[in-house]
Order: C-alpha cells, then structure tokens, then sequence
C-alpha cells in the first residue's frame, strides 16, 4: 500500500514566508495608525480652513507641481471654487509623481513657502506651473539636487517676498522633507496614484490623473451647494 505524499518542504516554506508577510503587513498598517501626523495635510486655499470643517462642499485636490495635467486642472478648478466660496472650500496636497525627477523638491519649496509667508504658497504653485519646463527631466539632467534646489530659490524669491538664500536654507530643514512625505503618504491613503486626483467630501472622482474642465465641475459642485441648506435645516432640527 502507497504511503501518502507528503507536502513538500518549498510549499511549507512558502506558506510561512506568505503568513509572516502578512503578519508584517498588518504591523506596518497598525503603526501607520499611530503615528498620525500633527496637522491635516495640504494648504487650504482661500482662507477657507475653518469652513471646510463645518458646512462648505470639501475639495480635496492632489497635484504634482511639475505636472502638465495639474497645470491645466488647476485654473478651472480655482475658477470654480471662487465662484461658489465661501460655500465650496479647497485643499491642496501635494503630490509628487516618482518619474518626475525633482517634484518631491518642488513640493518642499511649498512647504518652505508656507512656512516663510503662507500668502505665498499657492502664487509659487502658479509659478511652478508656469515654469514648468525649467524643472523638466531634460532640463535637469546634468544638474544636481542642490543646483535644482538653488533655481528653486531664485524662482520662490520672486512669490515669498524672502531673499533665495533664506527660501534655500528651508531645504536644509528636516520638517519640510517631512511634510513633504507625509502629503505623498497620505495621497497614497486615499487611492492616489497619479495627478492631477480630486476628492469631494471624501469621495474619489472619476477620471484621476486627468484634468477636470470649468463645465464639469459646475455639474459636480452645483447640485452639492443647492443641497447645503437643506441638509443644515435637518441636521439642525434633529
């Protein structure tokens, strides 16, 4: 009588190292949790924090400063947030793309704006998108991380209002790497794996990694706004 085969060593194997990994994943989500940063992440356009939170229709745009599809998604949707603020509220994270060699630096220049005068941080996002192509892979090329980081500068001077030797030493300032990180993490979060992405009140729009126009995000934020006096008259009479 034939004895039964036995499972073999490699598939023991293979099913031990599928629970540790499995198990160290859970570990890595479960840390990811606690270590929640201190601030929510992105810029609030406008002035407009304090609404985001109450009443107002939330949009949450992810773009890469040195994208060509969040240049051309950005001038439509300011058009159509200023058209119905303080009802509608913005906020930018940053996102920067992995094949876009220098966008994390871009990134922290916002943060670095931010930090000196935070008036200036979307006008040297505008600067980004109109400059684009200094920042480009092949413009870039033969330069290196510090060269770009002091054209940066020179270009961020003109937003901020500070010297580009003061805007150069925000790249030498760990918490701007940092909070760079954290808006590429936490797009990651939410789904996002490209730019430009847009969540409104929480929910992924279709067509990520595309430009959205003028007429379709009347379409999406118009019945949203009509809708807001009715849901506070209920909320308020419960």
């Amino acid at each position: 009588m034939a004895r039964p085969a036995r499972v073999p060593l490699l598939r023991r194997l293979l099913l031990l190292a599928a629970l540790a990994a499995s198990c160290s994943y859970y570990l890595l989500v479960l840390q990811a949790q606690a270590t929640a940063p201190p601030r929510y992440d992105g810029f609030a356009y406008g002035g407009g924090a304090a609404a985001a939170w109450k009443d107002a229709v939330l949009v949450e745009a992810f773009l890469d400063p040195l994208c060509p599809d969040s240049r051309d998604a950005w001038h439509p949707l300011k058009l159509a947030v200023e058209r119905y603020a303080p009802r509608v509220s913005l906020i930018v994270h940053p996102f920067p793309l992995p094949y876009h060699t220098y966008a994390f630096h871009a990134c922290r220049a916002l943060y670095i704006a931010n930090k000196l005068n935070s008036s200036s941080t979307y006008p040297l996002l505008e600067l980004f998108f109109k400059n684009q192509e200094k920042f480009y892979n092949s413009a870039t090329s033969s330069l290196s991380g510090p060269a770009v980081a002091v054209e940066m500068s020179k270009m961020a001077a003109q937003a901020v209002g500070n010297s580009a030797s003061e805007f150069l030493q925000g790249f030498s300032d760990r918490r701007t790497d940092s909070a760079a990180r954290v808006s590429f993490k936490y797009g990651c979060t939410r789904g996002v794996y490209g730019a430009p992405f847009f969540l409104v009140n929480g929910f992924l729009q279709p067509g990520g990694g595309s430009p959205i126009d003028y007429s379709t995000w009347i379409g999406i934020l118009d019945p949203l706004v009509s809708q807001q006096g009715e849901r506070i008259e209920m909320f308020t009479s419960i």
